[in-house]
């Protein structure tokens, strides 16, 4: 007799904010170069306005609130600034390299950022071997998050059944990418409240990557009990 197929195929995690602690640091020089062109913008408006956005909507953005367009060489200056300091400062979110090394299923990385920032902030923090050929970045689809398109392509790449996947994201736009995909999306409340993560319609929220591998396990059992 065969053995039974897996009740959970494959967790995807997002990055910036869920393994690697980045999106302070990426806000605080965005709201720098802000502060030069006359928009004097707070850590907390930041996280409100541009969490979980790509570098491009949150240009767009930016220039709502300016009322003129940004500077053509912005995004580019941006980039550049941005990429230089995380090469210095970034670290892993509190309990990751713990959590990884317990989780047992497969796993992969889904993100709204561009493919050169990814792979410095995950060569510096010393998840590159770890998820070497198994992250995808926006470069990778014709639409990043609230699309489900990472998330779709990362079980395509893993011949993973999208209901069988677990995302493990922080922001509402990533969690709408993730519901989208028909996937089950955990909500980690490390910067984000957790009733903002459950009203983005996360099926369970934690505020500590150590209680991950468990719910996992928990998720699993549950999904074992289901319907194919």
């Amino acid at each position: 007799m065969s053995n039974p197929a897996p009740a959970l195929d494959l967790v995807i995690f997002d990055c910036d904010g869920v393994l690697i602690d980045s999106e302070r640091i990426t806000n605080r020089v965005f709201a720098q170069m802000l502060g030069e062109l006359g928009l004097t913008v707070s850590e907390e408006y930041m996280a409100e306005q541009f969490f979980g956005r790509s570098a491009a909507e949150s240009v767009r953005r930016a220039e709502q609130l300016l009322g003129r367009p940004l500077p053509a060489d912005f995004e580019e200056r941006y980039g550049e600034r941005s990429r230089a300091v995380l090469a210095r400062e970034v670290t892993l979110m509190p309990g990751v390299a713990d959590m990884l090394a317990a989780i047992e299923l497969p796993s992969a990385v889904a993100s709204n950022g561009l493919r050169v920032k990814m792979e410095i902030t995950l060569r510096a923090t010393g998840l590159l071997p770890r998820f070497g050929g198994r992250w995808f970045c926006i470069d990778d689809v014709a639409q990043g998050k609230p699309a489900p398109d990472l998330y779709l392509l990362a079980a395509r790449t893993f011949a993973a059944r999208p209901s069988h996947c677990v995302v493990v994201e922080d922001s509402p736009t990533g969690i709408a990418a993730g519901l989208a995909a028909g996937m089950t999306v955990i909500g980690y409340a490390a910067h984000t409240p957790a009733q903002r993560l459950l009203a983005a319609g996360a099926q369970f929220v934690l505020d500590d990557m150590a209680y991950l591998p468990a719910l996992l396990d928990a998720v699993g059992r549950e999904r074992a009990l289901q319907p194919a």
